[in-house]
């Protein structure tokens, strides 16, 4: 009845709430610019990541981070030069990354590899020993975000008036593309490649119902990521449900409950 008596409850505590409110923050940025789908073809660049560490036998960190920023930059750069559409763009590195994770996973000689924790989550993938790189990172993601705070606010709301007003999009760009692909990376251990990208826009989906101002969407869209994560954290662990869909299943509605009082 007391979840937080186990050691792996109170890491995917830390960790789930530290993730949350990044993903939470950048959400508003994400779905103001209707770039929401971003997320799902990230979180497909990690799986595919992730399978390949789990092939060498690496930390999943350490080969995960670089190759999802990677992936997020060459969105970014195929977007920008206009020749393959962004969904299009997408679409393709979501497929790819996609079927080579499980092409690397059923080849890999590592029999205990269970598939469903790359896609779903598991919260027994925090180990101690990476709760700090986590904490670490989700302080330097919301840091980051703080200081470029007025240029997002500008960037997300009119990409062209920002920069005839001398903001550097491009640069701004390939921060917030850096930004989003640690805190995805990140919640993936937890959420799973199917289910990080919900963390990103239900809880400002939710926010955009109650507030019109950016910096106050931002915050009760972390606010809002904070509590569904904490309790579909505890519904799964009393339900024996997997994590990932139980905080999903929460943040929805959460969502669909304020939607419901704003129209009563």
């Amino acid at each position: 009845m007391f979840p937080l008596h186990y050691d792996f409850m109170l890491r995917a505590m830390v960790v789930g709430i530290s993730v949350s409110f990044c993903a939470g923050l950048l959400g508003t940025t994400v779905v103001l610019r209707r770039q929401s789908m971003i997320g799902d073809g990230l979180s497909h660049a990690g799986f595919g990541a992730l399978a390949l560490a789990a092939v060498l036998n690496a930390a999943p960190l350490a080969v995960a981070m670089p190759l999802v920023c990677l992936a997020a930059f060459l969105l970014l750069r195929m977007s920008e030069k206009g020749k393959t559409p962004g969904d299009a763009a997408l679409a393709m590195l979501s497929t790819t990354s996609l079927a080579l994770g499980v092409i690397l996973l059923s080849i890999s000689s590592k029999k205990n590899v269970d598939i469903n924790n790359y896609l779903f989550g598991s919260i027994l993938a925090i180990d101690k020993g990476d709760t700090f790189f986590y904490i670490f990172f989700s302080v330097a993601v919301i840091a980051a975000f703080a200081v470029i705070y007025n240029k997002a606010f500008a960037i997300a709301f009119d990409e062209t008036f920002a920069g005839a007003s001398g903001v550097k999009v491009g640069v701004y760009n390939a921060i917030l593309a850096l930004l989003i692909s640690v805190t995805i990376v990140l919640g993936m251990r937890i959420m799973g490649a199917l289910l990080i990208s919900s963390v990103l826009i239900l809880p400002t989906l939710s926010a955009l119902q109650l507030f019109n101002n950016f910096k106050f969407v931002s915050l009760c869209a972390a606010f809002l990521a904070v509590i569904g994560f904490i309790i579909g954290l505890f519904a799964s662990f009393w339900l024996s449900l997997p994590t990932g869909a139980c905080i999903v299943v929460v943040n929805f509605l959460i969502f669909g409950i304020i939607r419901c009082l704003k129209f009563r």
